[in-house]
């Protein structure tokens, strides 16, 4: 019998989310992804030595402002990260932009361009690249305008389906939903663990996936950050999951039966859109005023989309949270490079 992750390769694509080259040659996804977190851990590694270097010896020619030197090398580093990444896979490789940018449509939008254009100035043309944006309001109004220049955008960060809903609907090309980090907050919150099948986050991927699948959207439905093989299995037939070493390891020593979960065909899951998103209720003085929404079959607007995010407590934490850590290791990086280039 075949091992488990083989079985998934049959019916899933497989993306390394990691910056390991050994581990992508070896394990040979078909696509990877980075973030600011893989790309400070990739440059302490002897596989980057010579990338490092040649970052460095780039910005060491550069003058102006410390701060803005150190930023450009480390923008050129992650660059690096990408294409030595892309020389491994025949795909994708994701290129985020900066967490720091989530709330910013403009400056998204044009720190976006730029990572396409230093791919191209380098020889990696658009339609290798996905760039990542954080589900926010502000990430998919970038989003949205990227998509339309051909610019294809990966929205992490995704916990909620309010966030799924305005994705698609912004014609993004994937989503990422989280499922570790939902299930850490609801493991946190009640002090239980979860079998698979009632996994809160393993849950919310097979509920969007289902709505997608039934409303014939295009957007590619991605699961990520996992917590255990258990949670991969149990989204079998996803589109894509994205997953680390060890998990695609230890999948890979697995060889029992993997039974497909997921299917394009089974539309069965109930609508993420409920009945009470219909109408917010909105206090205004001592009056209470009804504001109906868009019908659910219509576009999520702003307002319906912060109030749904606002009602979801895990979603509201876990954002922020993500994007406060994805900063912070930018942060850190460019510190890092900041030391090296004096």
């Amino acid at each position: 019998m075949t091992s488990k992750l083989d079985q998934l390769r049959a019916m899933t694509t497989i993306v390394a989310d990691t910056g390991d080259l050994d581990a992508v040659a070896r394990l040979k996804p078909v696509d990877c992804t980075t973030n600011p977190t893989i790309v400070l851990k990739a440059i302490g590694t002897e596989a980057f030595t010579d990338v490092v270097e040649e970052a460095l010896s780039w910005g060491r020619q550069k003058s102006g402002d410390a701060a803005y030197v150190a930023a450009a090398t480390s923008d050129r580093l992650a660059i690096s990260v990408g294409i030595e990444l892309l020389r491994l896979v025949p795909g994708y490789v994701s290129t985020e932009v900066d967490a720091n940018l989530s709330f910013n449509v403009d400056a998204s939008i044009a720190k976006a361009r730029r990572i396409i254009a230093d791919y191209r100035e380098r020889g990696i043309e658009r339609e290798r690249v996905l760039i990542k944006l954080a589900s926010t309001w502000e990430g998919i109004r970038a989003a949205e305008a990227l998509q339309r220049d051909g610019i294809q955008c990966n929205m992490t960060l995704l916990l909620n389906r309010a966030q799924a809903i305005a994705s698609a609907e912004a014609g993004a090309f994937l989503i990422s939903p989280f499922v570790g980090r939902i299930y850490d907050w609801h493991r946190k919150s009640t002090g239980r663990d979860f079998a698979p099948h009632e996994d809160p986050g393993v849950r919310s991927v097979r509920e969007i996936y289902g709505y997608y699948k039934r409303n014939g959207i295009p957007t590619v439905v991605m699961g990520a950050s996992f917590r255990s093989i258990g949670q991969i299995e149990a989204l079998a037939g996803c589109d894509r999951l994205t997953i680390a070493p060890a998990l695609l390891d230890e999948l890979a020593g697995e060889m029992g039966k993997l039974e497909r979960v997921l299917n394009p065909g089974d539309v069965s899951t109930k609508s993420m859109r409920e009945p009470e998103d219909a109408i917010c209720h909105w206090f205004v003085g001592e009056d209470v005023v009804d504001i109906k929404q868009p019908d659910p079959a219509g576009p999520m607007d702003e307002i319906t989309f912060r109030w749904i995010m606002n009602e979801d407590a895990m979603a509201t934490e876990k954002l922020a949270d993500g994007i406060r850590i994805f900063a912070r290791d930018l942060a850190s990086l460019r510190a890092e490079i900041r030391g090296r280039l004096v």
